[in-house]
């Protein structure tokens, strides 16, 4: 976001808020994609997640109270609130600014008054992590401000458990952990289960990625997300009742006439399959960005997307459309990301290919769907940070 903006927003806050003499702070937090191992990362799983130069602003400012004042630029909306903080069915919003406070004051801080003001250009909907932006960029912001001794890697935990169990969104720790920990022109391997991880820089040549934004969000995602986790959750007990070592659905490696032996639903069996073959995909695509072997991390990224829409059922017709149509025009791989049911596909492709792409896969959209197709290019970025004003 450019310094014309910001300067803007420096203006809009001190016009909404008033002028004091504390300074006012700006944070920003990055957008974030991920690569490989999607829906694995509340499972235990391994995942393959970057940030990138879409982002979230905050300007901050104590204001010596004990009210928290909040304006949104994207909902052009203004809200107070104080504790005992409750969920606003008024300002979905600052629900997530809110569920922030609890956790952070939950580790033994007293988080005082604030005036905040947030804006950004991550577009709603388009799974790339708009409210785990949100979330970080506040935690952070708090932290900073007020010279709380929390982590990077704390602030992302304290993000996750605001939308877990504030906001009612039973999300991974993926999208917090890329979004607090980023580094310009790396991903990072991100072991879900233990937190462990490691930067990876890969050279991607001829080869770009870039995304394709649907333009739609199906109601059913939140509702939907929580059932495929509560499936998995099923799934897992039932097969820790005849092999109790499996602490988490993705380490599961049993044969069909094992899992047979669960008792599985239909749908719990269909969990289970994307889950624990997602783990083999992902280990072909970490090695393939790092050999440059790109055929092998395309066709993953293809299988990937199958198999959410099959298995994992969050995808949904326009998205399939978009990548079964990427397909037949040959690009290198291609797959949904985010929550499903809507949001971006993630495309891998020759740089030199893109522009007998956009025109023709625009029209037949637009055909079908009577839907617009906005494609982003994007530069992988660093995490939360102080902007400097």
């Amino acid at each position: 976001m450019d310094s014309l903006i910001s300067k803007e927003n420096l203006n809009r806050f001190e016009s909404i808020f008033g002028k004091t003499t504390q300074p006012i702070r700006l944070f920003q937090a990055p957008a974030r994609i991920n690569i490989i191992g999607e829906h694995v990362d509340y499972l235990g799983g391994t995942v393959l997640p970057a940030a990138i130069n879409f982002a979230v602003q905050v300007y901050l400012r104590p204001n010596n109270s004990s009210i928290y004042k909040l304006h949104s630029v994207t909902y052009n909306q203004t809200v107070e609130f104080q504790k005992p903080l409750l969920p606003n069915p008024n300002a979905a919003w600052a629900d997530y600014i809110a569920g922030v406070i609890v956790e952070i004051e939950k580790k033994g801080f007293l988080v005082p008054g604030f005036d905040l003001l947030v804006d950004g250009n991550i577009p709603q909907g388009s799974g790339l992590s708009s409210s785990a932006a949100l979330e970080v960029v506040t935690g952070f912001a708090i932290k900073e401000t007020f010279s709380f001794p929390i982590s990077r890697e704390e602030v992302a935990v304290i993000g996750q458990m605001a939308e877990n169990l504030f906001v009612g969104t039973k999300c991974g720790i993926m999208d917090q952990f890329i979004i607090s920990v980023g580094k310009k022109n790396d991903c990072i391997s991100l072991n879900t289960d233990t937190l462990n991880y490691s930067y990876h820089h890969f050279d991607l040549g001829d080869y770009e990625f870039y995304l394709v934004n649907s333009n739609v969000k199906h109601s059913l995602k939140d509702s939907a997300y929580n059932k495929r986790r509560s499936e998995c959750e099923s799934a897992l007990l039932k097969i820790q009742t005849k092999y109790p070592n499996f602490t988490q659905l993705y380490e599961v490696n049993l044969s069909e006439d094992d899992l047979n032996d669960c008792h599985l639903t239909t749908e719990e069996r269909k969990r289970t399959n994307h889950v624990t073959s997602e783990r083999e995909r992902t280990k072909i695509v970490v090695d393939g960005l790092e050999s440059g072997n790109f055929l092998d991390v395309g066709s993953a990224l293809f299988q990937t997307h199958w198999s959410l829409s099959k298995d994992f059922e969050v995808s949904c017709p326009e998205t399939d459309f978009i990548v079964d149509s990427l397909q037949s025009l040959g690009v290198t791989g291609a797959r949904m990301i985010g929550g499903g049911f809507g949001g971006c596909v993630l495309v891998l492709d020759k740089k030199d290919h893109f522009s007998e792409i956009d025109e023709v896969l625009k029209k037949s959209y637009q055909q079908k769907f009577n839907l617009a197709l906005d494609f982003y290019k994007f530069e992988i970025s660093d995490g939360v940070k102080e902007i400097y004003i």
